[in-house]
């Protein structure tokens, strides 16, 4: 098998490239469904078999590429999105959106590190080895084509699909490092809370009731108070129920990446407590946290002597890889409700809730394809996790689906933003990572 030249697979992604699916704006709908039939042309022309579902008013291409050598091949159920963020604001790019350009060493468009580059070398990997006979794995593909704007269609079909999946392929993600490459092998959950607390009637003047009657906006201190994190950082033992520690290969590669005051500075945050920057890894991937979002009560903006009967908070627990909404969402609201003074009447609302994600960094399809990585770019990739959620990885998870969530673009590839980047070379490297990877997979039988 024979990996075509750079200028070749350049212009292969450049027919993607063009394509303007922004999934946000109505006004590119038709966009999106062109680039949905443009992925499912080369998973035809693969010899494969492909489809639209429409889920949601958005296209879901659901595909399948048969193993070479027939049955009782591992199968590879291969994910990455297909939309694209909007390119606003024009003005601050140097070249147009959606020509894909090579300069000073990058390629340049919307969407090429986020995700289109990392779904065609997942379609060229698949054609490049079925077409020489080689193809050692079933590869299934669930493309997404509404990622951008947190569809839950690509989820809603991982649940109810009941296909082969001996290991899940997520390519959509980058390096820990400009060097390093990295395996996302957990996210954090979420449980997002509505809080309202009255304590009477109506609002009463503060020189004649103050100091006697109970006040709402008091309450709703002491009430949050019962789940923020205590003086080490950490919330209290009922919240931490059930985390998955990270292992020792964890801990040993996150050493490497940038110290959490590099981290903190870098964005203008400072440090919640004198720890917080030593453990900056652990506190954001590997422990549950507490937000709150927002507080309102009383008049915040106007002089108003008033004692406010109603205050309402928008609070939140990321969960931490190991934990379940199940498990922690009620101990959440039973350490509210006992932290309410006599005379408070609580509300509490479960806005929204999504799982954590959790892969054995041990697994073996995680082992094979960090040997493959290794091989083809010289180094073993890091083992990551992340403090955010992706809710089809959690889905995969759940099914028992090991995941495998990696990418090849850089920290520098200015996702979201004007210029966006991966490096030249990348394309060709992570074609040919994702081929050895196909091969060490077909091992897992």
């Amino acid at each position: 098998m024979v990996i075509p030249p750079h200028e070749q697979l350049v212009a292969g992604l450049a027919e993607l490239i063009a394509i303007p699916s922004v999934s946000a704006d109505p006004v590119h709908a038709d966009d999106v469904r062109r680039a949905a039939d443009w992925v499912v042309e080369r998973i035809r022309a693969s010899g494969g078999e492909a489809g639209i579902e429409e889920r949601g008013g958005r296209p879901l291409v659901i595909g399948e590429v048969r193993a070479s050598a027939g049955e009782g091949a591992p199968t590879v159920l291969a994910y990455a999105h297909l939309d694209v963020q909007p390119p606003d604001p024009l003005e601050l790019w140097e070249s147009d959106p959606w020509t894909l350009v090579e300069r000073n060493g990058s390629l340049v468009a919307r969407g090429v590190a986020d995700d289109k580059a990392h779904l065609f070398m997942l379609l060229e990997a698949t054609r490049l080895l079925a077409a020489a006979g080689e193809l050692p794995v079933n590869v299934r593909f669930a493309i997404d084509a509404e990622e951008e704007v947190g569809g839950h269609a690509v989820v809603d079909w991982v649940e109810e699909d009941d296909g082969a999946a001996d290991v899940a392929l997520v390519l959509d993600g980058s390096y820990a490092t400009e060097q390093l490459p990295s395996f996302c092998t957990a996210l954090r959950g979420l449980c997002y809370f509505h809080v309202t607390v009255r304590t009477g009637e109506r609002d009463l003047h503060s020189g004649i009731y103050g100091g006697a009657a109970l006040t709402a906006a008091h309450a709703l201190m002491q009430i949050l108070s019962a789940v923020l994190p205590g003086p080490d950082g950490r919330l209290p033992e009922p919240l931490r129920a059930g985390i998955a520690p990270p292992t020792e290969e964890e801990l040993e590669g996150w050493s490497v990446l940038p110290p959490g005051t590099e981290e903190l500075a870098a964005h203008g945050a400072r440090p919640q407590d004198p720890t917080a920057a030593a453990e900056f890894s652990v506190r954001t991937t590997a422990e549950p946290s507490i937000t709150v979002h927002g507080l309102e009560s009383g008049s915040p903006r106007l002089q108003k002597t008033v004692l406010p009967v109603e205050a309402v908070a928008n609070v939140s627990i990321r969960l931490a890889p190991g934990q379940t909404t199940a498990a922690i969402a009620p101990v959440f609201e039973r350490m509210l409700r006992e932290a309410a003074p006599e005379g408070a009447t609580l509300d509490v609302e479960l806005w929204s809730a999504g799982e954590p994600g959790y892969v054995d960094p041990e697994a073996p399809a995680i082992v094979l394809a960090q040997d493959a990585f290794e091989q083809v770019l010289g180094v073993r990739p890091l083992l990551v996790r992340s403090g955010g959620s992706i809710p089809v990885v959690a889905a995969l998870v759940a099914r028992g689906v090991p995941a495998i969530v990696t990418g090849f673009a850089r920290p520098t590839a200015q996702m979201h933003s004007p210029n966006e980047r991966i490096p030249a070379p990348a394309l060709r490297e992570g074609l040919e990572t994702i081929v050895e990877t196909f091969r060490s997979l077909g091992r897992l039988r």
